[in-house]
């Protein structure tokens, strides 16, 4: 069993969500505004997120990569996409963790192409340091270290996702 150290406590990504929430819900009142959530590991953050609107939203998911193994090809593979169109609509891609950014750079740019009213990215955690690309989150919950993280959604071999706590393991 693995060591996790605490580097977000529950209350403090809590309170967090709740701010961005009001955030979001303040700058698209009287707007039609649909998240999308980037699979898997947005899941918890997005349901978080969602259910502290105070504005009505839509819900859609797309399984989106950029990686064969370790490496970068340069081109998103969908694996899962949209189930309607974004024409004219606002646009929130939520993501539970932004690194290198070029996953979330690719697909930002293929979104656009869809004639959105606007596209703005959402992300629980942002690591500045691993950037690849040049990027920028819209709405960012902490900006965190160079540090592999679980909890929110975010694993290690599939396990700890549901962790109610940002944490890093210690082996």
């Amino acid at each position: 069993m693995n060591k996790i150290d605490v580097l977000i406590p529950e209350e403090d990504v809590r309170t967090r969500i709740q701010e961005m929430a009001d955030e979001i819900s303040e700058k698209y009142k009287d707007q039609e505004v649909i998240f999308i959530g980037i699979l898997n590991g947005s899941v918890f953050f997005l349901t978080a997120l969602a259910q502290l609107m105070t504005i009505p939203i839509e819900i859609d998911f797309m399984a989106a990569s950029s990686y064969v193994g370790t490496d970068s090809t340069g081109k998103v593979l969908i694996t899962k996409d949209l189930a309607r169109s974004i024409e004219g609509k606002h646009i929130l891609i939520i993501e539970d963790i932004v690194d290198t950014g070029q996953t979330l750079h690719l697909l930002k740019e293929m979104l656009e192409k869809r004639k959105p009213a606007s596209l703005e990215i959402v992300t629980l955690l942002d690591k500045p340091e691993r950037r690849k690309v040049e990027f920028q989150a819209d709405l960012v919950g902490f900006s965190i270290p160079d540090r592999f993280v679980v909890g929110w959604g975010m694993d290690y071999n599939q396990k700890y996702r549901e962790l109610p706590y940002i944490g890093i393991i210690n082996e």
